[in-house]
């Protein structure tokens, strides 16, 4: 069992900034791919960002390419999310979740495990 825990969520204007962060408990962190997906009110969960069990593959939805950056510490069981220049569409709950596959997997039945989310909300 990974039990996840999201953080760094909050209110932030557009163009600004945020980290996530998602911990995971259990020592085999590092065995898992992990992802970052969101959901914004009336819509479905869509796909953010994967990063493989060892950082050395990442892979990103088209609308946060060049924008958001998905790193990990397997030291710290933790991934991260940096989100730059955020728009008002980037509004939503954010989830992180983790897959027992080693490579980057983009769609949410990979994933095995979720956390409980986190709000981000970018203000116009």
């Amino acid at each position: 069992q990974v039990q996840l825990v999201e953080s760094g969520g909050g209110l932030v204007q557009a163009g600004g900034s945020l980290r996530l962060s998602c911990t995971a408990s259990g020592r085999t962190f590092s065995s898992y791919a992990m992802g970052w997906f969101r959901q914004a009110p009336g819509k479905e969960r869509e796909f953010v960002a994967t990063i493989s069990w060892g950082g050395a593959n990442t892979y990103y939805a088209d609308s946060v390419k060049g924008r958001f950056t998905i790193s990990r510490d397997n030291a710290k069981n933790t991934v991260y999310l940096r989100m730059n220049s955020l728009k008002p569409e980037d509004t939503a709950v954010y989830y992180c979740a983790a897959a027992t596959t080693r490579g980057v997997v983009a769609g949410p039945s990979w994933y095995d495990y979720w956390g409980q989310g986190t709000q981000v909300t970018v203000s116009s």
